[in-house]
């Protein structure tokens, strides 16, 4: 039988260290900076990419570790630094999701590099799913992909909204209807190159939080690409296409949801490293804050809110490190595991932050202190790549086997 441990490698031990330097050493003196700039921090992402943090490299070595751990753990720590520079260092990763989770072999190999660029000359990828008219709602998603015959080409027009890097990205991987009639079912995924016509940004968006990360509405007036942008093939996509028509069950779902399903835990990671964040500099602010002759922390209402922020987190990591090991061994979500690491772990990260700043009183809600700043790129975690409502229908519907509505 095999042995059961919580110990981590050495190898991951080794990551999280490496990454939490870096998130310590770089990341965090440069975090205020870039928030009052609201500005893709590209020094940032200049230096991610020479030490080995930003490109695929990265991402295939964590992905290869067979527990699944090694992405969390390492996005945990860059969160933990800043996560608007830990988006705009990770955000590229989401379109690589896209075409590891839709294209072929051939595709990964064309546009995965080119979606980093390379060490002297980074570049970043945006994943355009969300609508103005169908965020959680994917099968309300009005963008259209119309194949040119003649020309062998894909034509896509339409409108995506919240889109990490949208306009400033190389690449961008694009969720379209190809079948309307068919819902979700009836969507596909595109590579849009580089400079290709048709595709523009027309404003960044002044965000709440993440502000360093780049976030922009997205136009695409009849972009043509070529045949072989189309991630899976036109023959995977015919066939499926025909089963749904039939009206065949499809043990596949779409390509946005595909994406979502592999990074869900990942994101949770990310919102633990913004509440770990708070938690520690709420624990040594009220180690040192002396109130009525003794520090806050022997207060006991304040002692009892650490020791609930600290077991929270301690709680949501455990169902991000499940899901990350389910979903890295093909393990089903049979009662919505990867669902529930994210509602967990967005939630978490709110209470987490709002409790820091509690504790800290004024100085907390003053930008002399970091903590109004995590509080305020917490709140995100329960909004993007699922609500924490869907998340609960996504759970709600695998554990009632009803369509929950």
């Amino acid at each position: 039988m095999a042995e059961f441990s919580l110990d981590l490698s050495e190898e991951q031990r080794d990551l999280r260290d490496w990454v939490h330097g870096f998130a310590a050493e770089v990341v965090r003196p440069a975090a205020a900076e870039w928030d009052a700039r609201e500005e893709a921090p590209w020094p940032v992402i200049e230096s991610a990419a020479k030490v080995g943090l930003y490109g695929f490299e990265f991402l295939a070595n964590a992905w290869a570790d067979p527990t699944g751990l090694s992405l969390p753990i390492a996005c945990e720590e860059l969160f933990w630094g800043d996560a608007g520079i830990g988006l705009a260092i990770m955000g590229t990763s989401l379109a690589v999701a896209a075409i590891y989770g839709s294209g072929t072999p051939d595709q990964l190999v064309e546009w995965v590099p080119q979606c980093f660029g390379t060490v002297d000359s980074p570049a970043v990828a945006a994943f355009c799913s969300t609508e103005p008219e169908a965020g959680s709602d994917v099968g309300a998603m009005r963008t259209r992909a119309v194949y040119d015959a003649a020309a062998d080409e894909w034509v896509l027009s339409g409108q995506k909204a919240y889109a990490t890097n949208g306009g400033i990205a190389g690449v961008h991987v694009v969720t379209a209807s190809v079948d309307p009639a068919l819902g979700a079912r009836g969507q596909a995924a595109f590579v849009v190159p580089p400079w290709t016509a048709g595709l523009s940004s027309s404003r960044k968006l002044l965000k709440l939080g993440l502000r360093a990360s780049h976030t922009a509405d997205v136009f695409l007036d009849d972009v043509r690409v070529p045949g072989s942008c189309l991630l899976g093939g036109r023959d995977a996509l015919e066939a499926r296409l025909s089963r749904a028509r039939s009206g065949q069950r499809s043990q596949s779902s779409s390509a946005a949801m595909r994406t979502f399903e592999i990074t869900r835990p990942t994101v949770g990671a990310q919102a633990l490293g913004v509440a770990r964040a708070a938690y520690e500099y709420a624990l040594d602010y009220a180690k040192t804050r002396v109130q009525f002759g003794r520090p806050i922390v022997e207060n006991q209402a304040v002692a009892f809110a650490l020791a609930d922020m600290r077991t929270d987190i301690d709680a949501a990591r455990l169902l991000v490190w499940r899901a990350a090991w389910m979903g890295r061994n093909n393990r089903p979500f049979a009662a919505g595991e990867g669902s529930m690491s994210k509602l967990r772990a967005g939630e978490v990260a709110v209470s987490v932050t709002e409790k820091a700043l509690q504790i800290l009183g004024g100085a907390g809600y003053v930008r002399d202190h970091p903590v109004e700043r995590w509080y305020r790129d917490a709140k995100i975690y329960t909004i993007f790549e699922g609500t924490s409502e869907i998340q609960r229908l996504v759970v709600s519907r695998a554990i009632s086997g009803h369509q929950i509505r």
